[in-house]
């Protein structure tokens, strides 16, 4: 039993809560969960995930920053749709990252899963940048994130974590209905 799997997975559950009530206090438990999370991963040669982890920590700062202030610097960020026009760039640096990611761990590492790997890790790039924008399409991306991980993390054997995955999935659906709500109360 990995009792960092366990911690790890106690405190994914307050950020999960934090990030659905769309509270700033997820940032904190974005910090704590993947300073946790980098041993857990490596351990288990799970190496973008632990490359991932690095970037939530800092992604947990500069969120909590933008929370703070504001993209322009003076108030909190309202929660908003997607614009239109940065679908398409966020969709190619998504691919993109899936390749050089996948292509890394294909050649230098002797990780057995690289592909899924690369994806849940490109994915969650893109979903993070855009949940520090506070855009509510960062949930739909999570679920294919969720259930993907879900599955890779049963095939590698953490089951805490992949229980606390397939819960993400469920709140993910829930989470993109409330912003929902959120941006049309705020209108």
């Amino acid at each position: 039993m990995d009792y960092l799997e366990i911690i790890g997975t106690l405190v994914g559950l307050l950020y999960l809560w934090f990030e659905y009530k769309a509270s700033i206090w997820l940032w904190a438990a974005g910090i704590v969960m993947p300073a946790l999370s980098l041993m857990v991963y490596y351990r288990f040669g799970l190496y973008a995930d632990f490359g991932i982890n690095i970037y939530y920590l800092l992604a947990g700062i500069y969120g909590w920053a933008m929370w703070l202030k504001g993209a322009s610097g003076k108030k909190e960020l309202p929660v908003i749709h997607t614009p239109i026009k940065q679908i398409l760039p966020l969709t190619a640096i998504a691919v993109g990252l899936l390749l050089f990611i996948a292509w890394i761990l294909i050649r230098f590492t002797d990780s057995t899963v690289p592909w899924l790997d690369s994806l849940t890790t490109a994915l969650s790039i893109v979903a993070m940048w855009m949940l520090a924008y506070k855009h509510a399409e960062q949930w739909l991306v999570w679920i294919i994130v969720d259930v993907v991980s879900c599955g890779l993390y049963i095939y590698k054997g953490l089951p805490f974590y992949a229980a606390l995955y397939g819960f993400y999935t469920i709140i993910a659906f829930f989470g993109y209905f409330k912003w929902l709500k959120m941006i049309s109360e705020e209108r």
